[in-house]
């Protein structure tokens, strides 16, 4: 992990809860350091006939913290943003709109950019990964993702197997609460780019795209996604449409998570842990002798 890179733990992350700790015959009553979720609507303002007209576009659980970056990843992860420039701003809702607006988030989109609200797979189709699945998912993904994400470079085994360890000791709130997933963000040699928390694994990685959108650094070419959970379908997704071409998780992957990775010629890791790890697709781009 670079010296410079240092990640801070947002206000509002974590909460403090009184807890009766039970240890064999001994009990004790202390606080406890608990990670904070609470919900975020997200709202898109966009130019319709003429007018700029406001729609709630999703609710999500999260934890506090990077929630614009969560609001533009989530947006571009569902179709509704195709260029950087399409957001024109972010704010949080005033008190006059909202019962609640520290967590209401509004993105402005700029003026000409089309809005389709029919576009969010949330409202289509259900799965057990918390979003799209199946068969009018994979094409879905080939509408809005027709190029594959380019990865020019080859990872050696030795410096894959660190990224983990990388990974948790930069997880400030992971460290006091034990509650958080984590997605972090890498380059070719092992070197720690981003790193977001949240409640949710994929609001985790909706951060991280959202702070490579709001920096205009997407795609995410010759870049390296660590998910701390298992990789399921939607992460795959949003992986590629990020442009990131090497996905690698802690936990497993699901079968439809293989064949996008598969079909989207991505690298796909599973079990990377314990200096071991199982790729599920796109070995080429690892130096396995």
């Amino acid at each position: 992990m670079g010296e410079a890179f240092k990640h801070k733990v947002a206000p509002g992350a974590t909460v403090t809860a009184k807890v009766l700790a039970v240890d064999g015959n001994e009990t004790l009553e202390r606080a406890d350091v608990v990670a904070a979720e609470q919900p975020l609507e997200i709202r898109v303002v966009a130019e319709i006939g003429g007018r700029r007209q406001r729609h709630s576009v999703a609710v999500t659980m999260r934890t506090p913290g990077n929630d614009f970056e969560l609001a533009a990843g989530f947006l571009w992860g569902e179709g509704l943003l195709r260029h950087p420039e399409d957001v024109w701003r972010i704010d949080w809702c005033d008190a006059s709109s909202s019962q609640d607006p520290n967590n209401v988030v509004a993105v402005s989109l700029s003026p000409g950019v089309d809005f389709d609200a029919e576009r969010l797979s949330r409202h289509v189709f259900t799965s057990s990964s918390c979003g799209i699945c199946g068969r009018a998912s994979l094409e879905a993904v080939r509408i809005s993702c027709p190029r594959a994400p380019i990865g020019t470079f080859q990872l050696q085994p030795q410096q894959l197997v660190r990224v983990p360890s990388t990974l948790r000791e930069a997880q400030p709130v992971f460290s006091e609460t034990g509650g958080l997933h984590a997605a972090g963000l890498f380059d070719g040699t092992g070197r720690l780019l981003a790193l977001r928390e949240d409640v949710g694994r994929h609001n985790a990685v909706d951060k991280v795209v959202g702070s490579l959108l709001l920096e205009e650094r997407l795609p995410g070419s010759d870049r390296v996604l660590l998910v701390s959970g298992r990789a399921s379908f939607e992460l795959v997704q949003k992986a590629a449409l990020a442009g990131i071409p090497v996905l690698a998780a802690v936990g497993a992957p699901s079968s439809l998570a293989v064949e996008l990775a598969v079909e989207m010629g991505m690298t796909l890791v599973g079990f990377l842990r314990d200096e071991r790890f199982n790729v599920y697709s796109g070995a080429d781009r690892i130096e396995i002798e």
